[in-house]
């Protein structure tokens, strides 16, 4: 059975480090570049696998955190993994529940602070981090692991549960800081003690257990537990933090190494290593150089994950650091990433694929993608347009139904406006990237170049 990544055509515009491929897994190959869209549960939300399959997705991202808490990974492992359990066939990705754990911590929407992630050195939110590059994240960051519409989808309706529950544990949790934000994690060098937004009772993640989390719930692709570090923690605290995230990647490999042995009768899942460092050029290049050439007993990682906090504005600068360090022959991944403008900038710069909540999250605002601009369709013009959301697009939603009949389930609060705008918005999302691939696949640079300027042009008003 093939596995791993197979390079297609380059891509000669930006830095020269964009490429199309194919990701080959047990349960299907994936054409690169790609969008996954997210099904944090086991289900992109409001729709069927079905409607997700018939928008061209290639695979699914689902999370291991939420999964570990509910339904548990054995009930997922019984069911033959997370493609059968949620009726998915194709390849399936899991996020190492990293993010979520360490992002309670914080508080809810908010970005990490060093007085709980280093418990020791506490540093006020809002306080120049020691080096230039490091800036308030709440205002400017567009973070591929630390987004706040990531963060919104992963913990919806959290923090009431949280400070409505009068059970001993989450009481115990507290509440600390001027802003009166629920503590809920603790990192140290071994791992993360956490408490479940669901009932505040105690956890603790590990590398060896997010190992042992992510084999039970079966995907094609996961994730190695990395710690979280947000825009405003000091350097030097990065420089700790990824020394740690270095060692977790260590125990990751011999943990899947050893798990991968033991279930033998399993597809095998590829590991991704997560890149972390911030914003500052050495330490994303070093942590690039330490997890590409990391082996351990044999076993390496598959591919990579790009994470952590960055500006929206310098985000090619950084993926571009990263993938001129790792190995051509593995894929890479940037997590959180989900505007046009993004998609572009990012692929030139090395990325391959990409996921995010913002499609599905947006639709159930009553949001829709069109091409010429996120659009709220509440909006009263809709009332009698009977045209559909964007004429000529394929999706099942445009195909079957008008602005006016959704503007009218959007007013009367009904469950299946969620439903078409989400299937309208990840055809959009999915097809704007498998575009982008297409360009590639010429291997005419004008060709990919006219497809961005019409593409951004129109989406930004001609201000791209």
């Amino acid at each position: 059975m093939t596995t791993g990544f197979t390079f297609s055509k380059p891509l000669e515009a930006g830095p020269g480090l964009g490429r199309s491929g194919v990701i080959h897994t047990p349960h299907g190959s994936i054409e690169t570049p790609a969008f996954i869209p997210v099904g944090t549960k086991a289900t992109v939300k409001s729709v069927l696998p079905e409607s997700v399959a018939s928008v061209g997705a290639q695979a699914v991202l689902a999370n291991a955190y939420h999964l570990y808490l509910q339904p548990g990974p054995e009930i997922v492992d019984q069911a033959g993994g997370l493609g059968a359990f949620m009726n998915w066939p194709g390849p399936t990705y899991t996020d190492s529940g990293g993010f979520q754990v360490l992002s309670l911590g914080a508080g809810f929407k908010k970005v990490l602070s060093q007085e709980f992630a280093g418990g020791s050195k506490a540093i006020a939110e809002g306080e120049a981090a020691g080096r230039s590059g490091a800036t308030d994240s709440r205002s400017s960051s567009k973070g591929s692991r630390a987004s706040l519409e990531t963060l919104e989808e992963a913990h919806d309706d959290a923090l009431s549960a949280v400070l409505n529950t009068s059970t001993p544990e989450a009481g115990a949790a507290g509440v600390t800081g001027e802003s009166q934000q629920p503590k809920l994690a603790t990192v140290d060098d071994d791992g993360v003690t956490f408490r479940s937004h669901l009932d505040g009772t105690e956890h603790r993640f590990t590398p060896e257990v997010s190992m042992q989390i992510q084999h039970h719930l079966g995907a094609d692709i996961i994730f190695a537990f990395d710690e979280l570090t947000s825009l405003v923690h000091s350097y030097d605290y990065q420089v700790d933090s990824l020394e740690r995230t270095r060692l977790w990647a260590i125990r990751c490999l011999q943990e899947h190494k050893r798990l991968t042995e033991e279930r033998a009768g399993k597809p095998y899942q590829q590991l991704f290593g997560v890149i972390q460092g911030a914003q500052w050029e050495d330490l994303r290049r070093k942590a690039a150089r330490d997890l590409g050439g990391m082996e351990v007993d044999g076993q390496r990682f598959d591919g990579f994950g790009i994470g952590g906090a960055l500006e929206k504005e310098r985000l090619g600068t950084i993926v571009s650091w990263v993938s001129s360090e790792l190995p051509v022959d593995r894929p890479r991944h940037l997590l959180g990433i989900s505007e046009p403008d993004d998609f572009f900038v990012a692929v030139e710069a090395g990325a391959d694929t990409f996921d995010c909540v913002s499609p599905s999250r947006v639709a159930r605002t009553g949001a829709a993608y069109m091409p010429t601009g996120r659009t709220n369709m509440k909006r009263a013009e809709f009332r009698a347009d009977f045209t559909p959301v964007v004429e000529g697009c394929g999706c099942y939603t445009c195909q079957n139904y008008t602005r006016a009949y959704i503007h009218h389930l959007i007013k009367a609060k009904e469950m299946l406006a969620s439903t078409l705008l989400t299937i309208h918005n990840e055809f959009f999302i999915v097809g704007l990237v498998a575009g982008i691939r297409a360009a590639i696949e010429t291997g005419d640079a004008k060709v990919y170049e006219d497809y961005k300027h019409e593409t951004l042009g129109c989406y930004y008003d001609n201000k791209a």
